[in-house]
């Protein structure tokens, strides 16, 4: 692999992170909304990671050596929905309770959505890290070719 497919996969990961942060910021985001336009409260999403790997049948690959056959990166196969029942709080004032009183409420966390948004962040900050240090060979590989 050469270092340009390295910028490749950390582009992928890079990419695949920030929707894990929006996803997860969304969850957080309505973390108290009761009503959603498809009924009842809304639910978790969690994101689904896939490893990204090359197309068998491209002429490129036909071109490559065998080592090239590994992984390409990282990708967001799915973003899937919870489906764990809602909390339901006793508030017979709230314009959503049903007949009881009862309010169904998402079954978010927000200690693990800010634990997953934290991964998510940190995640993120050491794909970057790893883009700047090959760029940084990069530059130093031209330097020496000149």
């Amino acid at each position: 692999m050469n270092l340009f497919g390295v910028l490749d996969i950390n582009a992928s990961a890079l990419t695949a992170e920030r929707e894990r942060a929006e996803v997860t910021a969304s969850n957080m985001a309505n973390a108290e909304t009761t009503r959603t336009p498809g009924g009842g409260p809304y639910k978790k999403q969690s994101v689904v990671f896939e490893t990204e790997r090359p197309d068998l049948n491209s002429f490129a690959l036909a071109l490559s050596r065998f080592g090239d056959l590994h992984a390409r990166g990282v990708k967001v196969e799915e973003v899937v929905q919870d489906d764990n029942p809602p909390v339901r709080r006793y508030e017979p004032g709230h314009p959503d309770a049903d007949a009881d009183g009862y309010v169904a409420y998402p079954n978010i966390n927000p200690v693990e959505e800010m634990v997953d948004l934290m991964g998510s962040a940190q995640a993120y900050q050491l794909n970057v890290s790893a883009v700047q240090a090959t760029k940084s060979m990069i530059s130093e590989t031209f330097q020496l070719l000149t």
